[in-house]
């Protein structure tokens, strides 16, 4: 079954029908499967190839608080778009709602067992971001009818992996709090240096200093905001 969300201002039950069907008609998705990539938060943009996840690939993050940053563009760019976490039961719900992710738009799926498998490819039919847990040794043939799953909705998959085959591969190469004194204090932020690499156009590393999270349980660039300061800035300082 196809789900959707129905934005907050339809509030008329015929508009709210007519966002649903819409929302979540074949044509829609068919469209959104090849219109390309899914947007990313603005501090992440200059990190990632064409400034989005391309749609129909799997992305593989190393960092719990990247993991989420990084899937939450799409769900703020979309009032429609539902997300999903599956096999991944200390995912930190305070912590995606913190970086923009609805959690009225959030399925969980704590523990699917040994149909991990079988539940992200039902969740890829109607959720344009899948985030899941890496299952140990799944056959080649597995791995591909999924893949070929992925292609055809155009569902990006995000995992904190070991996962064969990921277009992308992001982590945190260094980090470190601030905010404690001697024994004191209170954590207002974590100054991180994230590095990407991949496949074709990402085969050349990309990195970027961010706060992750930032004073207000976003995502900022180190450039434009400190770690006891509301953001003023959505640019990342890159080296490539």
């Amino acid at each position: 079954m196809t789900l959707a969300a129905v934005p907050d201002h339809a509030a008329d039950p015929a508009r709210r029908l007519a966002d649903l069907m819409d929302a979540t008609s074949p044509a829609t998705r068919a469209h959104q499967a090849h219109s390309g990539t899914l947007p990313v938060l603005e501090p992440l943009r200059p990190l990632v190839p064409g400034g989005g996840l391309a749609r129909g690939t799997v992305t593989e993050v190393g960092d719990a608080s990247l993991l989420l940053a990084i899937a939450a563009g799409s769900a703020i760019a979309d009032p429609c778009a539902w997300t999903a976490a599956v096999g991944l039961p200390d995912l930190g719900l305070a912590a995606a709602a913190g970086y923009g992710l609805d959690l009225r738009r959030f399925l969980v799926a704590d523990d699917p067992g040994q149909h991990i498998v079988e539940v992200v490819t039902a969740l890829a039919a109607a959720c344009p971001v899948v985030l899941a847990a890496a299952p140990a040794h799944l056959p080649p043939r597995t791995l591909d009818r999924l893949a070929a799953h992925l292609r055809r909705t155009g569902t990006v998959l995000i995992t904190p992996g070991p996962w064969p085959g990921a277009r992308l591969y992001l982590e945190v190469t260094a980090g470190r709090w601030s905010g404690l004194g001697d024994g004191w204090g209170q954590l207002t932020g974590r100054r991180v240096t994230v590095t990407v690499t991949g496949r074709g156009s990402a085969v050349r590393a990309r990195s970027a200093e961010l706060w992750l999270p930032d004073a207000n349980g976003g995502v900022s660039s180190v450039a434009g905001v400190s770690a006891g300061a509301a953001p003023e800035t959505v640019s990342a300082a890159v080296s490539v």
